[in-house]
């Protein structure tokens, strides 16, 4: 059986993502302290696989994961997973909104709630935790006086405690990009509906590198999902782009674009070619075989007409 490292304790939103994925929930999964413990277990084999949040639609980058895959490990992104964040106000059992003067939670998390906790609980001292799982649990097993926890619904039938206030967030479409992540080897294959991660070192900065860069894509009329500039660590001033294009490595049109980035650029780190989420990918990638096999063919059949075949 297959072992999968995830960001723990148990019921944390990366827990929660991994669930929605059968052949992940059946593995055997090792929940760890901090995303690059895990990123780190990946590299080393003593996990198959690594599961890690990379990016929240509220508050962007999770620098952690994005900084370990690009500097610190040599790891192949496998999948990605899109899951919609529900935050919710969890307390003990019997315990009245009106008696909790705390609340314990991540930062972010926190943060996210900052409009519901302005309106309901204006006097509310606020704790940091280091994830919303751990905060969870705390309410839950110490059960400190007049405390509530904001975290995950899993993490309240873990943990014993009642759901006082469901889908406290601020901004309702909020939703989280995690990756499943592997060592180097097999890329999986193109399915029709993929993506591909990149990132992009340049020799120098100079006027024009950025449009140098987006020209390759352009000219291909290739769609780009993320851009975004990190700091090298090198020096001041001195930044890579973190770019996910619509497309996988097989696709010649990719495979192109690749091939000059890599003569042009300083460094290019391959990130993965892999299944794109959405609602609609399952869909999208039936049509896009069906359309690929219609293709095939009808060249087959102008191939067959050669002189001589």
């Amino acid at each position: 059986m297959a072992r999968v490292a995830f960001l723990g304790p148990p019921g944390t939103f990366t827990e929660e993502a991994l669930l929605t994925q059968p052949d992940l929930a059946a593995a055997d999964l090792v929940a760890m302290r901090t995303m690059p413990e895990v990123l780190d277990a990946t590299e080393r084999r003593e996990v198959e696989f690594g599961f890690v949040a990379l990016e929240n639609s509220i508050d962007g980058t999770v620098n952690e994961s994005l900084d370990g895959l690009i500097f610190e490990n040599d790891l192949l992104i496998q999948r990605e997973v899109v899951i919609a964040v529900r935050l919710n106000l969890l307390v003990p059992p019997g315990t009245p909104l009106a008696d909790v003067k705390r609340v314990v939670s991540f930062p972010k998390a926190i943060a996210q709630c900052r409009g519901f906790l302005a309106r309901e609980l204006p006097q509310v001292e606020e704790v940091a935790a280091t994830s919303t799982a751990e905060a969870v649990r705390i309410v839950g097993e110490d059960r400190p006086a007049g405390t509530a926890a904001v975290g995950t619904a899993l993490a309240a039938t873990l943990y014993g405690l009642d759901v006082a206030v469901a889908d406290i967030e601020d901004h309702p479409d909020n939703a989280t990009r995690f990756v499943l992540v592997t060592g180097p080897g097999p890329i999986p294959p193109a399915t029709g509906h993929d993506k591909t991660s990149i990132v992009c070192f340049q020799h120098a900065d100079r006027p024009g590198s950025l449009h140098a860069i987006l020209g390759q894509f352009s000219a291909r009329n290739i769609n780009l999902t993320k851009l975004e500039s990190r700091p090298t660590k090198r020096r001041l001033g001195h930044y890579c782009f973190i770019i996910d294009l619509e497309g996988h490595i097989e696709d010649e049109v990719v495979a192109d674009c690749l091939r000059d980035l890599h003569a042009q650029l300083a460094d290019v780190k391959f990130l993965g070619s892999y299944p794109a989420a959405g609602e609609h990918g399952p869909a999208r990638r039936r049509d896009a075989e069906a359309a690929w096999e219609a293709a095939d063919e009808w060249v087959a059949g102008l191939r067959s007409r050669i002189a001589g075949s």
